[in-house]
């Protein structure tokens, strides 16, 4: 015999497939196999019939191509026996799924095979339909399945319920056809059953809002008997699993309860005494008890529950955090951070525990107890939770170490009782993982220390210790640096000394030996370098005696292959030894940088603006948020997020910054006040300089006025915010001659143009080789939120565009409104245009910039052509 006829074996022919050494002989075999199965195929075989089918079941679980036998699946389906039907729909489960148009065939020999007197013909076809039933299918054969949940046989009745749930997931409008059988299904006695039951109610009231309410009055009671009665159950050998009376069915009542509970009072409480009942009596020995007391939990999270039970929920997690089994710990882990939403302080109890977490050798529990580490720091536990993680840090594996950090530092930052405290724990993180912190951790770490004036001295000398022991902390050799060339003279004669310091002598020279080591060391980068040679600069100028030294540190970079250093060396070397005179000047201390603009713009809520507060700054905890400083106006930044504000603070940070006074006279009566600051920075811009004495009673804004005799009202700061707007107002008195000639001598005495608010620069939105798109803006003064944009379409290809369709898409803060476009046909070759006119308002104005999303279609030589994209670029002001 052929030993590949179709006459052959189906183990034979597995026997045949294993024996093979190569891929390339599998092939030939499967190849060969599939063959004379088409062969048989076509002679229409009926005795090898389920033979074949069989084989090309299992070339099919290889991952070779079966389609051509798909027509056998149903004919054996249509056959009479029950062994063709077995082997006929177990390959219409493998072979096909529901996206196959062939299935629709089979739908009528399901439809008989429900009604067959055989049960195990009905209990085939339930299972083929519960496997592969598609929406049609669905509800053509929905009836005869609901009937068959009433059928004499459990295992029928428990493969309908199987099957009933795969017809509500496709077609949910079937739902509450199922509502009563699977009531009915609750009171059954058999698990098997029983379960199924649950699990079809539980689907249900996912689907449908009705059922769910059905079941809370009808069925919630039930539901806590038949747990009660499962629960206190003698043993029953053919349930039992690890001494527990089936488990399985435990879970699938606890989720059903949980879906009932959640949002109803009435059914909560009538839950209550069972879910204690489940949580204090089920063992946590055996993986079977802690799966039941995981959803016995979960259930007790999302019902409408009293404390009480929550506390002893929690309480189980927290033995579950003891446990040696890491599942069990991460799941547990995991319930407690949605559980610290619900009680945080009985989460707090476990405290120790979840921190004893974060020293495992687990990394993925690690990284979770961490995270809920971070979110159980307050006020009252930040030192010790602190104190914990920083110990831990100095012997946390390098992998965890960025994430540790971040999470530290955010934590100091957020819950710092005071500056000095705040100072110390990021000094140790920094010394022991200085590699590790990002960019903006020491940026506001040099921005507090320079708002505490009074710690000036005691935060050098401490980053002086720490140098001396962690010089390979990157982060922490920058931070020491700009301190020592800020307050070096502090460190030297050891100023504004506190009681919990130890003295310290520290010379000139030592001061100098910490910038040089910081520059020559070889694993220091740009910015470091950078940084240190600025505080040489500053201390040549503190420390006389020197001078000479830092200079000639300062020439040893004048070779330096990095051009940033070499720049920097020669100009500094020349303010050494050329400009005596303005040397101390330009060295001077920086102003006290303000915490809440330096905040408010990581936090992305502030525009990247100089602050001008020159007072001392608040003296407020870390973690409380501080009024926020008024920003400099940046007349000149089209970019700006925020409508510029008047300042209130006291001082004038050009006044300090500079030593320049740059202040002006109130305006006369009747004029419209420009913010101070904001002209202060216009003036110095243009390079006007301070206003003569004679004119100190106008206001400043006279100067770019429209007409000399003072009488119209100031433009306002929109109107200034753009070069195109100062070009049209400025005029010709003396006092604006320098900024005509930094306009290029723009034609003095325009007349004023009618104000129609602020003027936005046209952006080119949208290029591609074929087309281009410009936006062109205006604004009306009364309604700052919505924006009027001109779209222009121009083509920038030899060929005509027909059909021109152009369509947009904003998210839901925004609206857009499209006017028709001028046209339907562009021109080639830039020859014309289509303009189109569009009206968007956004309602978080000066929070959210625009955003959009085009498509744009037209047809090129009878062909259809889409193009689409994403306009990101706004001025950021609309």
């Amino acid at each position: 015999m052929n030993p590949f006829s179709s006459g052959t074996r189906l183990r034979d022919m597995i026997r045949a497939i294993r024996a093979c050494k190569t891929a390339a002989e599998e092939r030939a075999v499967v190849r060969k196999e599939c063959a004379a199965i088409r062969a048989s195929v076509s002679e229409n075989d009926h005795d090898y019939r389920h033979r074949n089918l069989a084989k090309l079941m299992f070339i099919h679980m290889l991952g070779y191509p079966t389609h051509f036998g798909q027509m056998e699946c149903l004919k054996l389906i249509a056959a009479a026996g029950f062994p063709e039907k077995r082997i006929g729909y177990l390959g219409l489960m493998l072979l096909l799924d529901e996206r196959q148009e062939v299935l629709m065939l089979v739908t009528n020999s399901l439809k008989q095979d429900l009604n067959h007197n055989n049960q195990y013909i009905v209990g085939l076809a339930l299972c083929a339909l519960g496997n592969i039933c598609s929406a049609e299918m669905a509800r053509d054969l929905a009836p005869e399945v609901e009937r068959l949940m009433q059928f004499r046989d459990p295992n029928i009745r428990k493969k309908a319920a199987l099957c009933s749930i795969r017809i509500i997931r496709k077609v949910p409008d079937l739902a509450e056809n199922f509502m009563h059988p699977a009531t009915n299904l609750l009171k059954e006695k058999h698990h098997g059953v029983l379960i199924t039951g649950v699990q079809l109610c539980t689907e249900i009231c996912k689907v449908s809002v009705e059922a769910l309410e059905h079941f809370r009055k009808k069925c919630t009671e039930v539901l806590v008997k038949v747990l009660k009665d499962v629960v206190n159950s003698p043993y029953a050998p053919e349930y039992d699993i690890a001494g527990i009376t089936d488990p399985f069915l435990h879970i699938r009542l606890l989720r059903l309860l949980r879906v009932l509970g959640q949002g109803d009072a009435d059914a909560s409480d009538c839950m209550n005494d069972i879910l204690a009942q489940v949580a204090t009596k089920t063992e946590s020995n055996k993986n079977a008890g802690n799966a039941i007391l995981y959803e016995c939990v979960e259930t007790i999270m999302s019902i409408e529950d009293t404390s009480g039970l929550r506390v002893l929920a929690i309480n189980i997690l927290g033995r579950f955090l003891s446990n040696r089994d890491n599942n069990i710990r991460y799941v547990a882990l995991n319930m407690l951070m949605k559980a610290i939403t619900v009680d945080a302080q009985a989460v707090q109890r476990h405290r120790a525990t979840i921190l004893e977490c974060v020293k495992d050798s687990d990394a993925s529990i690690r990284k979770r107890a961490l995270e809920l580490i971070y979110v159980l720091v307050n006020d009252s536990n930040v030192k010790p939770l602190a104190k914990e993680l920083i110990d831990y840090l100095e012997v946390s594996d390098p992998e965890f170490k960025g994430d540790l950090t971040a999470k530290i530092c955010s934590i100091v930052e957020k819950f710092s009782p005071e500056k000095i405290w705040y100072i110390d724990q990021m000094l140790k993180v920094l010394s022991e993982a200085g590699n590790f912190v990002k960019d903006e951790v020491w940026h506001a770490l040099i921005v507090v220390i320079s708002n505490a004036s009074d710690l000036h001295g005691y935060t050098v000398r401490s980053l002086y210790r720490a140098f001396q022991a962690s010089v390979e902390q990157e982060c922490l050799v920058r931070v020491a640096v700009w301190c020592i060339g800020e307050y070096g003279e502090m460190l030297v004669n050891n100023v504004g000394m506190l009681d919990i310091e130890e003295p310290i002598t520290v010379t000139e020279s030592d001061a100098v030996d910490v910038i040089e080591i910081a520059i020559k060391r070889h694993t220091s980068d740009l910015t470091t370098r950078a940084m240190a040679l600025i505080a040489l600069l500053k201390l040549s100028c503190r420390f006389p005696s020197c001078s000479e030294r830092i200079r000639d540190i300062i020439v040893q970079c004048k070779g330096s292959l990095v051009l940033e250093l070499q720049q920097r060396s020669i100009e500094f070397n020349s303010i050494i030894g050329k400009h005596q005179n303005i040397r101390s000047v330009l060295v001077e201390r920086m102003p006290v940088l303000d915490e809440a603009t330096y905040n408010g713009r990581r936090a992305g809520s502030m525009p990247a603006t100089v602050s001008m507060s020159s007072g001392a700054s608040l003296n407020l905890p870390n973690g409380v948020a501080k009024p926020p400083a008024a920003p400099l106006v940046d007349l000149l930044d089209l970019s700006s997020d925020d409508t510029p504000a008047p300042s209130s603070s006291g001082g004038d940070f050009l006044h300090d910054l500079l030593g320049v006074d740059l202040s002006v006279g109130s305006s006369s009566s009747g004029m419209t006040q420009v913010p101070k600051a904001g002209t202060d920075v216009l003036l110095d811009l243009l390079s006007i300089g301070t206003p003569p004495p004679a004119q100190s009673s106008l206001s400043t804004p006279d100067i770019l006025s429209s007409s000399q005799d003072n009488k119209m009202p100031a433009p306002t700061l929109e109107r200034l915010s753009s070069p195109s707007s100062i070009s049209i107002q400025a005029s010709s008195p003396a006092g604006a001659a320098p900024m005509m000639d930094l306009l290029d001598g723009f034609a003095p005495n325009l007349p004023l143009p009618e104000d129609n608010g602020p003027v936005y620069p046209s952006i080119v939105a949208f290029e591609s080789s074929a087309l281009r798109l410009t936006f062109n803006f205006s604004k009306t003064p009364a309604n700052p939120q919505t924006t009027l944009v001109q779209a222009s379409f121009t083509n920038l290809s030899p060929n005509i565009f027909t059909d021109f369709i152009f369509q947009a898409a904003v998210p839901k803060f925004l609206q857009l409104h499209l006017d028709s476009a001028s046209g339907n046909t562009l021109p080639a070759s830039g020859n014309g245009s289509i303009t189109q006119n569009l009206r968007v308002t956004n309602s978080l104005h000066g929070k959210k910039p625009l955003v959009m999303r085009i498509r744009i279609a037209y047809k090129m030589n009878n062909k259809d052509v889409l193009e689409e994209g994403q306009i990101n670029n706004f001025p950021r002001d609309l």
